[in-house]
């Protein structure tokens, strides 16, 4: 891809996610205030988020992989239903992964 491309993609790019922004604040506050707007808009983070943990702890390139990230999810999984501390889900996920990994390789 040339230069010249590469800033024209960037700038039309730049205009479009401008216009979208704008086109957000023209949008009625009576549209934004629908109910059921409203419950959709409180699942999309939770909808992204989990397609990211699958994303990130599946698929590396275009396979599925069953390695030491989904141990660490496993963990984290458990510690969360275990109704544990953020942080102590978060150190045993990473210890649970840095430990298959360890052993794996070995």
């Amino acid at each position: 891809m040339s230069t010249s491309t590469l800033w024209i993609v960037m700038g039309a790019t730049s205009a479009l996610c401008f216009a979208m922004k704008l086109l957000g604040h023209l949008v009625p506050e009576s549209w934004l205030a629908n109910e059921r707007l409203q419950r959709i808009n409180a699942l999309i983070p939770i909808c992204l988020l989990s397609a990211l943990v699958v994303a990130e702890g599946f698929v590396v390139k275009t396979h599925i992989v069953l390695d030491h990230r989904l141990a660490g999810l496993g963990v984290a999984l458990a510690a969360l239903c275990a109704k544990a501390p953020f942080p102590v889900v978060v150190v045993a996920a990473a210890a649970t992964s840095a430990l298959v990994y360890h052993l794996h390789l070995g």
